[in-house]
């Protein structure tokens, strides 16, 4: 008897040991709380990141973004926690190292990797001009988005604003901190126009008919990734692990499929109390 205890006990040693093993030893994922995958996410930016109203009429984080982060923590066996903030509030707090990763429609772009590390690209996207459906003749080519006197919206601290700089330099830039209030300057004739993602564009439009997506804006990197602390090399591994895995069983299709349809419901786009 005093064997076969001996052998539990030596066998419970053994489990707790691969398991501390699996969480302290080399090439271990540390997170800014243990147990827990902390992410940064802006809510504004259907259909990767919003709000939908369930039946009880009670807003819920819901999102392509927000489907990925979920299946990230769960291939890494962590609790998810999603901290949600202004755009430029994600890329703060990931320089500050306060979260894990960002979630937020992110392009890797190298004036961002001192700040943070890429995971390898998820999704695939574009950079669209935005105008009304009264004003769409006004923007032939980019070349018209480019005058003095136009009003041009972009949001603060994302690329759309290196797009709207680069593109329209000689037009009034206003860079605004969400994309919900680029939308709505541009539906009450404060902005002429406004450099948006192509996705999250035509969600909006969906929503309002009178916005028009008129012209594809040039750039390199056309996709997103995952943005994560700077230097947590074993974090970002199990990251790229997890992305593969999720294009390769066809989660990411059906989470983009769903923020799709969920994005053309009852939806809110920005911070709530």
């Amino acid at each position: 008897m005093k064997k076969i205890i001996a052998l539990l006990l030596a066998l419970v040693l053994a489990l707790g040991m691969a398991a501390c093993a699996s969480t302290s030893g080399e090439g271990a994922v540390e997170t800014v709380t243990s147990g827990v995958l902390t992410v940064a996410t802006s809510p504004d930016f259907a259909p990767y990141e919003f709000y939908a109203i369930d039946e009880n009429g009670t807003p819920q984080l819901a999102g392509f973004d927000i489907a990925l982060a979920q299946y990230i923590a769960d291939y890494m066996g962590l609790e998810l926690e999603v901290v949600p903030m202004d755009f430029d509030g994600v890329l703060l707090e990931l320089a500050n190292k306060s979260v894990d990763i960002g979630l937020a429609g992110l392009s890797p772009d190298p004036e961002r990797m001192d700040a943070m590390d890429f995971s390898d690209i998820y999704y695939q996207g574009g950079q669209s001009f935005v105008c009304l459906q009264d004003n769409k003749d006004q923007f032939a080519s980019l070349a018209d988005a480019n005058q003095a006197g136009l009003s041009i919206g972009a949001q603060i601290g994302s690329i759309q604003e290196d797009l709207a700089m680069a593109n329209s330099p000689e037009a009034d830039l206003i860079s605004l901190p969400k994309v919900t209030d680029i939308i709505s300057e541009l539906l009450t004739g404060k902005l002429d126009g406004a450099y948006i993602e192509t996705v999250v564009a035509q969600s909006y439009q969906k929503n309002y008919p009178e916005l028009c997506v008129v012209l594809d804006v040039p750039y390199d990197v056309e996709g997103s990734a995952v943005g994560v602390s700077k230097g947590n090399e074993a974090l970002l591994a199990k990251v790229n692990e997890a992305i593969a895995a999720a294009l390769a069983d066809g989660s990411m299709d059906d989470f983009v499929a769903q923020a799709n349809e969920q994005a053309t419901g009852d939806i809110i786009e920005g911070l709530v109390d």
